[in-house]
């Protein structure tokens, strides 16, 4: 035992002091950057395609003085320049690059963008550039500058660029990477589609010299009637008086911050609760001396009490579905509030109170949509399969996307559970990994759950279980099971038990089966909507049998794309788990679950 806790101790020392990471130059990241002033930079921005990355290094491999990012323009017949952005095509972003143009659709490598805007500049004011996602490796330049380097194509990040910005003829230019890699986070071997490219939207944000940069309100896990939170300034002028006010509520508290910017604070008040059935939201108004933001704030409490999951004192059954961030119809990265609109929608339409957004972040106005609507959600970073585990890089790596979700949506009340992985193999290595990532959960955010996606193994031919050494560490037992797909035929789950040794709330995360829209058939004929139909009701009737079941969010609302699905004629290039195509036309199977829905609504009403 003395040895295993020596080992641990080294690993914390080494990972945790770790600076290896690829992300350079970063600014702490701006919360609420919705309720800023803020120039879009969104539209047309121009591309280069840079097979061979000879736009940043010379033909000896060497970092270039002269490269891409320097956007420059022939002065005379003489000069030799082996490029022009001016002269080149255009991408939209937001948008992945993949189905944009026909020629980019299998393309991963590099692609550099530029935006050239001109700016009504403020004396005394601020400015950051901010990215809500760009997959994968980001470098970036701002007239001439480079700002630095991001990595991880899901979470948000900015750079300040108050010393460069001009009036007039700026220039923002993107060495984007979208190539997959052994090392990364995801790994190189994943079930999605590698969309590459900025994909989500850009902003210019302008604040005064010294701002709210972050704040954080929740009510307190054990008072209901207190709010908590705290207040960071950004700037040279960190003690000033800071207002949290809650019109509706009546609350105007006052605070001072101290020497480093921040206000620590408790109110006490008597909110309604946020929850699927009335998911209130309060407008929050934080007003400094010299800076203001507003948010749309719910508060509600979460728990796990034995094998139940309480939401605001009541136990509550998460009736779920799991969600890629695929654009219905047209395919591609999902990003914009009309595809929330349309990929929420059916959620409700299937009377889900909770999603699952796999496997990675979604955008923000994905989680917005779902709170708004009433969604409880499940948040994950995609460590995903088989991550490099004894890598210190891809640790620090996995370690700031955790951060940046949990930074960003900290302030939602719909997200309830922070997930760190999926279907990852068990050994040493990967468990101190893994714990790693629990403990910082726990360090940025102790009010949600922390979960992962487990695998399970068996007992005896009719005895399945959780062997996780993982499993006594996290709030709840969550895992991936495919009886009747992966695992024999669905006729199955009528002779299969499950066991569980830990005394905590059960969800599975991932159930189903494909099954390609329109294929009709015998119940056991593979891919027809009637094996899909079929197996939902046997794995239901499985699942109405397991002791501390407390959520499920089946594998998948909507088929989506994937290179690991070539099936001619079935899948052709997409997972075809989904309950409704593509095209958002419903499988049979979507009412089965619909059908079981209405059901446990109907007796929890009782």
């Amino acid at each position: 035992m003395k040895y295993v806790i020596f080992i641990w101790c080294l690993f914390l020392l080494f990972f945790w002091e770790s600076k290896a990471s690829n992300n350079e130059g970063l600014a702490p990241l701006i919360q609420n950057t919705d309720g800023r002033r803020i120039q879009m930079l969104d539209g047309h921005w121009k591309y280069m395609v840079d097979m061979y990355e000879n736009g940043y290094y010379n033909y000896r491999k060497l970092p270039r003085i002269d490269g891409y990012f320097m956007d420059q323009k022939i002065q005379s017949p003489s000069d030799l320049l082996e490029y022009n952005f001016d002269d080149e095509q255009t991408l939209r972003v937001p948008g992945d690059w993949n189905t944009q143009d026909d020629k980019l659709f299998y393309y991963e490598g590099n692609i550099w963008y530029r935006r050239k805007f001109d700016v009504d500049k403020s004396a005394n004011m601020r400015y950051f550039v901010y990215f809500g996602a760009v997959n994968y490796e980001t470098h970036v330049y701002f007239n001439r500058v480079k700002l630095g380097v991001h990595e991880g194509g899901f979470t948000p990040f900015n750079f300040e660029v108050t010393d460069q910005v001009l009036k007039s003829g700026n220039s923002l230019i993107l060495k984007v990477d979208n190539r997959r890699r052994p090392e990364g986070v995801p790994t190189d071997n994943t079930d999605w589609y590698n969309y590459g490219g900025i994909t989500r939207s850009v902003k210019l944000i302008e604040v005064p010299e010294t701002f709210i940069r972050d704040y954080h309100l929740v009510l307190d896990p054990s008072n209901c009637k207190l709010i908590n939170g705290y207040v960071q300034l950004d700037g040279t002028q960190k003690q000033q008086n800071v207002h949290v006010v809650i019109p509706e509520l009546k609350v105007d508290k006052v605070l001072r911050t101290d020497a480093s910017g921040r206000a620590d604070f408790s109110l006490s008040t008597k909110p309604q609760l946020w929850s699927p059935e009335s998911p209130k939201l309060y407008r929050i108004i934080i007003r400094s001396e010299s800076d203001e933001v507003q948010d749309q704030i719910g508060f509600r409490t979460i728990k796990a009490e034995g094998k139940k999951l309480i939401l605001n004192g009541q136990e509550i059954f998460a009736r779920g579905i799991s969600i890629h961030e695929e654009a219905p119809f047209r395919s591609g990265r999902a990003w914009s509030e009309a595809d929330a609109k349309v990929l929420i929608g059916l959620a409700k339409e299937l009377n889900c109170n909770f999603v699952r957004l796999a496997h990675y972040p979604h955008n923000e106005a994905m989680v917005k949509e779902a709170e708004r609507q009433g969604l409880l959600v499940w948040s994950e970073i995609p460590v995903y399969w088989t991550i490099n585990w004894d890598n210190a890089a891809t640790l620090a790596n996995a370690r700031n996307q955790l951060a940046e979700m949990i930074h960003r949506d900290k302030n939602r009340a719909n997200i309830i559970i922070w997930s760190i992985s999926n279907e990852t193999p068990v050994s040493a290595t990967r468990n101190l990994f893994l714990r790693t990532l629990i403990h910082d959960v726990k360090q940025l955010d102790s009010t949600r759950l922390v979960a992962m996606a487990m695998e399970v193994h068996s007992v005896d031919a009719n005895t399945k279980t959780i062997g996780d050494p993982l499993a006594d560490e996290l709030d709840v037992l969550s895992f991936n099971q495919y009886v009747g797909w992966y695992d024999g035929l669905p006729d199955k789950c009528d002779r299969l038990n499950w066991t569980f040794t830990q005394n905590k709330p059960v969800f599975i995360s991932e159930v189903g089966a494909g099954a390609l829209q329109g294929l009709h058939g015998d119940a056991n004929q593979r891919w027809t909507e009637e094996f899909q139909e079929n197996l939902y009701i046997h794995n239901i009737n499985m699942m109405k049998r397991m002791k501390g079941l407390a959520g499920v969010t089946p594998w998948i609302l909507m088929d989506f794309r994937s290179p690991r699905r070539p099936l001619p004629g079935i899948q052709d290039g997409f997972n075809r788990k989904g309950l409704v195509s593509d095209q958002l036309i419903k499988k049979k199977a979507f009412f089965i679950l619909q059908n079981w829905y209405n059901e446990i609504q109907s007796l929890n009403k009782k």
